[in-house]
């Protein structure tokens, strides 16, 4: 469990690490931005390299000019705001967990082959006793079923198969609740984007609504982007982790169907077993079930 845990932080570290470049690289992709925009702002108050004098700035001509120098990618995180943001802390979540249950939801870590083998061979041999103890050191779920059954041997089939069971339920509730937050961000990232939607186009109707002329496509074109990119990342993110989510669950499924009927069949020769009555205390026998000493004289 810890060697999972390890492997989970670090799939993070990288995740992380590589996003963290990717937003140092619009970052110096916006600074680049500006540092143009200053030298052409220097460049206008020199008066030799003014095409006439006392001219004004169009200030739409230099805004058109930054947007062209922009690159893809610092556009997008602009244009994206707060609910890209979030989308992007979303996929990050995704990723991790992704790749933990790719760890975990692996047959070596529920059904080992050997594992198997080794056991049933010593129930075949009737070592018992050895073969609880290759049970309980054994970290797969198998082996964890099989222990919880062998441990109630001696109160009775039932007792086995309710050992059992109760191992079952409570992987089941574990590895379910990790799976199921792969459902939650399937619904909870288009949502963000929806916002996103929602907030592009408000910011696209304020620009008309308050505007006294007609406004200018690169005026709008700022909310429609928001709209639009918050809208394509909520999906992006959205899609694999459903796609995660069935796949994990129905491997899950096959897992725990498949371990059941091994673990059954295997302690299956155990159906006739009675629980065994308590032994009975030496105080409480009868007296005249052991002879009494003879006194000493």
């Amino acid at each position: 469990m810890n060697r999972r845990w390890t492997a989970f932080w670090l799939v993070c570290s990288i995740v992380a690490f590589g996003m963290g470049m990717g937003l140092l690289d619009a970052g110096l992709d916006l600074c680049g931005v500006d540092a143009v925009g200053t030298e052409a702002a220097w460049a206008q108050d020199e008066p030799a390299a003014a095409p006439a004098a006392g001219a004004a700035a169009d200030p739409a001509a230099d805004i058109l000019q930054q947007r062209k120098q922009e690159s893809f990618l610092a556009w997008m995180i602009r244009a994206s705001g707060i609910f890209g943001f979030l989308i992007m802390l979303v996929s990050f979540i995704m990723v991790a967990l992704i790749m933990m249950l790719f760890l975990q939801l692996r047959k070596s870590n529920y059904i080992p082959a050997d594992f198997v083998e080794d056991f049933e061979e010593k129930l075949n041999a009737r070592d018992y006793p050895g073969a609880y103890e290759l049970a309980k050191s054994d970290d797969s779920f198998v082996a964890r079923v099989l222990a919880a059954g062998m441990a109630r041997l001696a109160r009775g089939y039932e007792e086995v198969e309710n050992g059992m069971q109760e191992v079952g339920d409570d992987e089941a509730l574990g590895m379910e609740q990790k799976i199921g937050y792969l459902a939650l961000i399937g619904s909870v990232a288009p949502m963000l984007g929806l916002l996103g939607t929602v907030q592009g186009m408000v910011l696209s109707f304020q620009v008309i609504a308050t505007s006294t002329q007609q406004p200018k496509p690169y005026e709008l074109a700022d909310g429609i982007a928001t709209a639009l990119f918050t809208t394509l990342e909520g999906l992006i993110v959205a899609i694999p982790a459903i796609i995660a989510f069935t796949v994990y669950k129905n491997r899950f499924a096959r897992f725990m169907f498949e371990a059941s009927v091994i673990s059954e069949g295997l302690m299956s020769r155990f159906s006739g077993m009675k629980a065994q009555a308590p032994a009975a205390p030496a105080a409480a026998r009868p007296a005249a079930a052991a002879p009494a000493a003879a006194p000493q004289g």
